[in-house]
């Protein structure tokens, strides 16, 4: 038996999150059933981290298990063939017994996009968040500053969130402004349900001139989800990345395919 590693991406508008939920179709479900008909038996495709609903990936990583004797192509193209559109694998790499995709990753890496403009997105809509009101850039970085470090972040923690601990370790938060476009780059140990969303919704709250930029500290220190701002759409959160240790010899933060994704 062999253990594969794999690179997927997907657009989440065409599923209900990730993880396999009964008569609703999930990533997962689609994976797993092109990968088994690839290797011709059943079998089970472990990711990096579940996504929900609506949120997209770019970086995801996920394992499987075979006995099945495929050149590593076969994983990526013939996989593919039985793949619909909204999903796909990019890369296949042999990996010990010992790899898992969630539990010896190192970090996680989230972008979400916001298209800062008063008329929302047409073409873009579904893929991108949007925010009317004009923001201040400069506030919502001094603000996620503030997040650096390990923290308890149970403000940002949906109430459904069944990680055993609130506390993790945000390694680097980067806001990049093209036109009316904003990048947000989260870098983390690993992250609570809707832990992203809701520091996003966090942030444009700031942005939008609601609190100065060092109420951020305030609402972490509360630890109260109730106390923070409504959590923030899904349209342009990504999964983009996941890192593992060197010894594994993984595309772990792959170079963007689509320009900023």
């Amino acid at each position: 038996m062999q253990r594969y590693a794999i690179g997927v991406e997907y657009d989440g508008r065409a599923f209900n999150g990730w993880q396999i939920q009964p008569d609703r179709p999930t990533v997962q479900e689609a994976l797993e059933r092109a990968v088994a008909r690839m290797a011709g038996h059943p079998l089970r495709v472990h990711a990096a981290g579940r996504t929900d609903a609506g949120v997209h990936a770019t970086g995801q990583v996920c394992h499987f298990d075979s006995d099945a004797k495929r050149p590593l192509n076969a994983w990526v193209r013939g996989v593919n063939s039985f793949l619909p559109e909204g999903v796909a694998v990019t890369w296949s790499r042999a990996v010990p017994e010992h790899f898992h995709a969630r539990f010896v990753a190192t970090a996680r890496h989230y972008r979400y996009l916001v298209l800062n403009h008063p008329v929302r997105p047409a073409l873009l809509a579904g893929r991108i968040g949007w925010a009317h009101q004009e923001l201040d850039v400069p506030a919502m970085r001094a603000a996620a500053e503030l997040l650096l470090g390990e923290h308890d972040f149970s403000s940002f923690r949906a109430a459904e969130c069944q990680a055993p601990s609130p506390v993790k370790l945000m390694r680097a938060i980067r806001i990049r402004q093209d036109g009316q476009l904003l990048c947000f780059d989260f870098s983390a140990s690993a992250f609570l349900h809707h832990m992203v969303r809701n520091i996003m919704g966090a942030l444009l709250h700031i942005g939008k001139g609601n609190q100065p930029a060092e109420w951020m500290s305030e609402l972490l220190s509360w630890q109260d989800r109730s106390l923070a701002p409504p959590t923030f759409m899904p349209d342009g959160l990504y999964l983009s990345g996941v890192s593992y240790p060197p010894e594994f010899e993984l595309p772990s933060e792959p170079a963007p395919r689509y320009g900023l994704l």
